[in-house]
């Protein structure tokens, strides 16, 4: 299976390389093709020192998109629309949306669109055909990025589309110790992002770092 990530240069997208590239083959996604392949290379070699393998490839965001089964769009919220608008190529792809609308003031909020959350927005910017699921919401970049230690969080994964759904769950279950659950459609989503700017405020008031959700 191949997955592409848009915005592969950035923090997520960085970490998700790395956690995801010695399991499927990658494509690295971005603006700058030079960008792309540069994290490519520090990725290998950090996987490499850990005597890992790894399948990466440094690309633009539409060669992402085109050589991919699977999409990953790690991309802010405030750059989804534009980005999505500047790609094209979507139809028939599973597309995995990671992305939160919030905001930061004196605490986190979350701020949907009209459309009720980001998984429904970019079902609203894609062709129909493209199946859209929500999944890793809840995980910071920075424990993407801490390869020395198993990720243990439960991944809520929504999407209308049942195959789709299963095929995200199951690259979820492939990574470190990630545990996917069945929420529901994808308008259940925006209970899911909701949750990250609350597992935020929760680590700032209670000097925690690290929070995350479990499902027992």
């Amino acid at each position: 299976m191949k997955i592409g990530i848009v915005g592969g240069t950035g923090d997520i997208g960085e970490g998700m390389a790395m956690r995801l590239s010695p399991v499927f083959d990658v494509i690295v996604g971005s603006r700058e093709q030079d960008k792309a392949e540069t994290t490519c290379t520090m990725t290998r070699d950090m996987l490499k020192k850990r005597g890992k393998d790894c399948s990466l490839a440094g690309v633009s965001n539409q060669q992402a998109v085109d050589d991919a089964d699977v999409v990953i769009l790690a991309i802010p919220f405030r750059h989804l629309e534009m980005t999505l608008a500047s790609l094209h190529g979507f139809e028939g792809k599973t597309i995995i949306s990671p992305v939160n609308p919030m905001e930061k003031h004196e605490f986190f909020t979350f701020v949907p669109p009209a459309d009720g959350s980001a998984a429904l927005m970019v079902r609203r910017l894609l062709p129909k055909s493209a199946h859209i699921c929500s999944a890793f919401n809840t995980i910071a970049a920075n424990r993407w990025k801490a390869l020395d230690e198993e990720l243990e969080y439960s991944v809520p994964v929504c999407g209308d589309d049942e195959s789709a759904k299963h095929d995200v769950m199951g690259i979820v279950n492939r990574i470190s110790k990630l545990q996917a659950f069945d929420a529901g459609p994808l308008a259940v989503s925006c209970m899911v992002e909701s949750l990250t700017p609350l597992v935020l405020n929760i680590a700032r008031y209670n000097k925690m770092k690290d929070v995350g959700i479990q499902f027992r």
